[in-house]
């Protein structure tokens, strides 16, 4: 097996529990890389501002990629490279997500705006990102900012229907995909958790063979599929777990952990 010289985790579902748990036998096989030479860093759909309580306690002293990796930033949360959705794809997503009649989202790179404060999935986000929402009337005045917009339903079919709908209509003008079951993440085109599995590869002069991946989710894809080792938690779905190269156990019988052990024997370092 090709070396190992970087990790690139997800957060939901993947690092963290689904009570948004970051575990002591996570925090231990993330020191174990670090001992062992390996980098270390994370990539998820989250907002900068939900990733910032990460940093400390994983020792983290690469780039992370927030909003799934078209928003680079340095450990201080301060940008390196950002992107944003263009205004015509804004449009369209809005209106497309208004047609079907779930809950919107707009994320600028420190705010986070509903129109919903109410929403079924609001206390989810502001336990996960641990931040409140800005109420507007209007998203009007944020079009030109928006990092990310997402669509949450409990109606999982209806989501994912949504996300073929949306994926016809924006084409290459945005990238559209669920990060969780009840989650449509709308974020600029041409970036993506893979996107950014190639910019940490370029910065630390290696080849993306030498990176591992982990996540659970479909916007996990791109970055399986550009790096050299690829893990699909044991809670992913069948088709993710399909494209990994390995499946570890699940978020709640430390899955992170498990496969981190992999990776270091791998190395030799187990």
């Amino acid at each position: 097996m090709t070396r190992i010289d970087l990790v690139v985790s997800d957060v939901d579902g993947t690092l963290l529990t689904k009570d948004k748990i970051l575990t002591e036998a996570a925090k231990a096989a993330v020191r174990r890389l670090h001992e062992a030479g390996i980098g270390f860093t994370i990539t998820s759909s989250r907002p900068t501002i939900g990733m910032g309580f990460l940093i400390e306690p994983l020792q983290i002293t690469l780039p992370i990629g927030a909003f799934n990796g078209s928003s680079i930033v340095d450990p201080q949360l301060e940008p390196i490279e950002q992107h944003l959705i263009p205004l015509p794809a804004v449009h369209r997503c809005l209106d497309l997500l208004n047609e079907f009649g779930v809950d919107i989202w707009l994320f600028t790179n420190d705010l986070w705006l509903t129109r919903n404060g109410n929403g079924e999935y609001v206390p989810n986000e502001k336990r996960a990102s641990r931040s409140d929402p800005t109420i507007v009337a209007d998203f009007t005045p944020y079009l030109s900012a928006a990092c990310k917009i997402v669509g949450s339903s409990a109606d999982a079919a209806l989501l994912q229907r949504c996300e073929a709908a949306m994926q016809k209509a924006l084409g290459a003008e945005a990238t559209a995909v669920r990060s969780q079951t009840y989650y449509l993440d709308v974020t600029p085109p041409g970036c993506d958790k893979g996107t950014f599995v190639q910019a940490m590869a370029k910065r630390l002069g290696i080849a993306t063979d030498a990176v591992a991946t982990i996540g659970d989710m479909q916007n996990d894809l791109a970055m399986f599929r550009n790096s050299g080792l690829s893990f699909a938690m044991g809670n992913a779905t069948d088709d993710v777990k399909k494209v990994a190269t390995h499946v570890t156990a699940s978020n709640e019988n430390e899955g992170f952990a498990g496969a981190m052990e992999m990776i270091l024997k791998g190395n030799g370092a187990g």
